[in-house]
């Protein structure tokens, strides 16, 4: 588990309980910057229930299996690069997050993802990874 008191894992610069903690405990996230956010966060923590509750159901696996990953990897940090809202209940997130698979060099993952909004959550669509 993680203290609650201690800088949010998504870099925000927030304690976790006033950041991603909210959302992971089930208030909506009010944006899809929040929700991408909140997912690193949950992939740092190994929330796997919250990410898959927050995969639209379209284009959900049936699970991620975070338990079995070997070597775990170590989550060092995110940058969002942009936040853009084509229409009120559609976006577009594009970030790079920063990894390392046991004693391995760090790894970028620089993702375009998508989201949608329905019944006034926004989900994970999918993405496109280079």
């Amino acid at each position: 588990m993680i203290d609650t008191q201690l800088g949010c894992p998504c870099g925000s610069g927030k304690p976790y309980a006033a950041c991603c903690g909210r959302w992971h405990g089930g208030e909506p996230a009010p944006t899809a910057e929040a929700l991408m956010r909140s997912r690193y966060s949950a992939y740092v923590i190994g929330l796997e229930d919250y990410l898959l509750a927050s995969w639209h159901p379209s284009t959900r696996p049936p699970a991620l299996y975070l338990a079995n990953q070997s070597p775990t990897p170590t989550w060092l940090g995110l940058t969002v690069k942009r936040h853009e809202n084509p229409s009120p209940d559609t976006a577009v997130v594009e970030f790079i997050a920063r990894l390392r698979h046991g004693g391995g060099s760090a790894k970028k993952m620089h993702e375009v993802s998508r989201f949608v909004r329905e019944d006034g959550r926004w989900y994970y669509v999918d993405g496109d990874v280079d």
